[in-house]
């Protein structure tokens, strides 16, 4: 992989309410959006956690056979449904991150990230690793490999949600060669403290661009707290998008800010890898 990319790229976070199990709607309105997002000149956009079905743990449980995209051993998705979307990728050449529930050959179901590249093709690209509560545990199976994707020179760790709470899914994309670490997320109502502090410290720890990606809306038993958000490789918010409402955030990733900031602040290269032991004190 090269250091950094040659050119700056264009990414789009987008923040929308899909149905709870209409997966044909919800991707009609994903293509719709970053359809927007390529008018604007993304060549990247990200969606939330589990976007085709809805992230509503009673319809992923009632109804999988409606709800699942099938994947075979070599990870394309080929369902009809998707095809509004593939035409989008295609004809406007940009990649769509997308998350879904996801069946796989040998039975496993998963939160995984759907790549619909340029070509019109779409796969799954990445499982979550990190299950979040009872619901998911009961629902899913966890990934056991990270990702990274790689567009127009920038590479990028792919993460889902839960995933974003733990410093070392970060620090394994930037050991990768990740530039860029994309997010689709799904944070309750309540956490926007969490939420934003998480986006910002992997972008710190790590100095890499990170695109946060988060649901609005939803119903019982919980509703989604939107505020998808871009930050630079320092942690600050490039753009962010309120916490309600239907949005689509743009913002440019620039090599020479990446350059600076890295060689500014080289954590990663002077992070020890054995600290010793630790010494107990006891003063009381």
């Amino acid at each position: 992989m090269p250091a950094f990319p040659r050119a700056p790229l264009r990414v789009a976070a987008i923040q929308a309410e899909p149905h709870p199990g209409d997966v044909a709607d919800n991707v009609a309105l994903a293509a719709r959006l970053a359809g927007r997002a390529a008018g604007d000149g993304a060549r990247v956009a990200v969606l939330p956690e589990l976007f085709v079905s809805g992230y509503h743990p009673p319809t992923l449980r009632a109804d999988p056979g409606r709800t699942d995209l099938l994947t075979d051993g070599s990870g394309t998705v080929d369902d009809i449904r998707l095809d509004r979307l593939r035409a989008v990728a295609r004809d406007q050449q940009i990649v769509v991150v997308l998350s879904a529930s996801v069946r796989h050959p040998d039975g496993r179901r998963t939160i995984s990230v759907l790549l619909a590249d340029r070509r019109g093709g779409v796969t799954c690209g990445y499982d979550k690793q990190h299950l979040s509560g009872a619901d998911e545990r009961e629902l899913f199976c966890a990934g056991n490999q990270g990702a990274t994707l790689a567009v127009d020179g920038w590479w990028f760790g792919l993460a889902i949600c839960h995933d974003l709470s733990f410093p070392e899914h970060g620090r394994a994309a930037a050991d990768d060669g990740a530039h860029g670490y994309l997010c689709s997320i799904a944070y309750f109502d309540g956490s926007q403290h969490r939420r934003d502090l998480h986006g910002a410290a992997r972008a710190l720890d790590n100095s890499l661009y990170v695109v946060v990606a988060n649901q609005v809306g939803g119903v019982s038993p919980g509703r989604f707290n939107g505020g998808s958000a871009i930050y630079e490789p320092e942690g600050r918010p490039l753009r962010r998008a309120p916490d309600f409402g239907e949005h689509v955030v743009l913002a440019d990733l620039d090599p020479a800010e990446l350059r600076r900031v890295r060689e500014a602040h080289p954590m990663r290269e002077e992070r020890r890898a054995d600290l010793g032991s630790v010494r107990k004190l006891c003063r009381g």
